[in-house]
């Protein structure tokens, strides 16, 4: 059976932290998936995998702990642990540039394929670190932060015990993913002695990959990615989100397109009978000769069907965020809220 590894980065933001966000506010925003109308992130995921009998994978970043302290970490991990999905490693270094000791000294980078073997190795084994006294079993996979690993990420991977790596994603290909792998290839390969485990996706164009991400790919497209590799009974299926993902961009509401998504792909998983849930414990190897999936040929219709739905999609969050705004402003004065909530009725 194909084995369907729906994973999650889980990560507070660098960015936000920059413009002056403490660690709570990052973490409600990032990580719980805060907003006025609740909370859409890690227990809302999942919560939807817990109710169609999945499991999840969330590959935490346990930078943040050199700026806030472990203790956010913790609050990361453990409720996952608890609740039976799986933790493995993530890696964003973009946090050594506020950390109050940079454990590589002075280098800094927003990839971890920007530094040297040597640092490179380093950095992640005290991620690592950081995850298991978080309270995580010792992690097995690992994916880069904004796919920006290397070879030598993966020759540090392999000399630190890790078995597997996800950070190759032929649409990060020349964009900070240098792995030097066959991006029309998403057969899981072994590469200096780590097994890869690309990203899935499907091509939109004659050579455009579209990766198996919530926020890029159609109900429609999700679907034919998996069905295409369950159909040549590859050995998995990686589809990946964020632990804000369900959220507008601006993170005010929550992105409805992005949960049917999520709900449409979980129940696809779970009545494909070809198709089974799980995480990277377990997962078995490729054989020892070639094991080739080529990606998915596109379709004109279907990517024009998923612009059309994105645009649609686009036009309601702006027309909720006018309504919201009218609201606010409206009551802010004195005969404001009996007319502000006469505007909201009517729009």
């Amino acid at each position: 059976m194909t084995r369907a590894i729906i994973s999650f980065d889980t990560e507070l933001s660098a960015g936000l932290h920059q413009r002056g966000f403490d660690a709570r506010a990052n973490f409600e925003s990032s990580i719980l998936g805060r907003c006025r109308e609740g909370d859409f992130g890690i227990h809302f995921q999942m919560d939807m995998l817990d109710r169609f009998g999945l499991t999840g994978v969330y590959f935490v970043d346990p930078m943040p702990a050199l700026v806030y302290g472990r203790a956010i970490i913790d609050a990361i991990v453990q409720p996952i642990i608890a609740r039976g999905h799986e933790v493995q490693l993530h890696i964003h270094t973009e946090w050594l540039q506020f950390a109050r000791l940079n454990p590589v000294g002075r280098l800094t980078g927003r990839n971890i394929g920007d530094f040297p073997l040597a640092a490179q190795k380093k950095l992640i084994g005290l991620a690592g670190d950081i995850l298991t006294r978080s309270g995580a079993p010792r992690p097995i996979a690992f994916r880069a932060g904004n796919f920006g690993a290397n070879d030598d990420t993966l020759r540090a991977l392999a000399a630190l015990g890790f078995r597997y790596d996800s950070s190759f994603n032929a649409a990060w290909v020349g964009q900070g993913c240098a792995i030097t792998h066959d991006p029309a290839n998403l057969g899981m390969r072994l590469h200096h002695d780590v097994c890869e485990v690309p990203v899935s996706g499907l091509l939109e164009g004659s050579d455009r990959f579209r990766p198996a991400q919530l926020c890029a790919m159609s109900e429609e497209e999700m679907r034919d990615a998996l069905d295409h590799v369950a159909a040549i009974g590859a050995i998995q299926f990686s589809a990946f989100s964020h632990s804000f993902e369900l959220l507008s961009r601006d993170r005010a509401v929550p992105n409805r397109l992005a949960i049917a998504r999520m709900e449409a792909l979980c129940r696809a998983v779970a009545h494909d009978p070809r198709v089974t849930s799980g995480g990277f414990a377990g997962l078995p190897l490729p054989p020892p000769y070639p094991h080739r999936i080529d990606v998915a040929e596109p379709r004109v219709l279907r990517t024009i069907r998923r612009r059309i739905e994105q645009a649609v999609g686009h036009v309601a969050h702006e027309l909720r965020y006018v309504r919201s705004l009218i609201y606010v402003t409206l009551n802010s004065s004195r005969w404001g809220g009996i007319v502000g909530g006469v505007i909201l009725t009517v729009a």
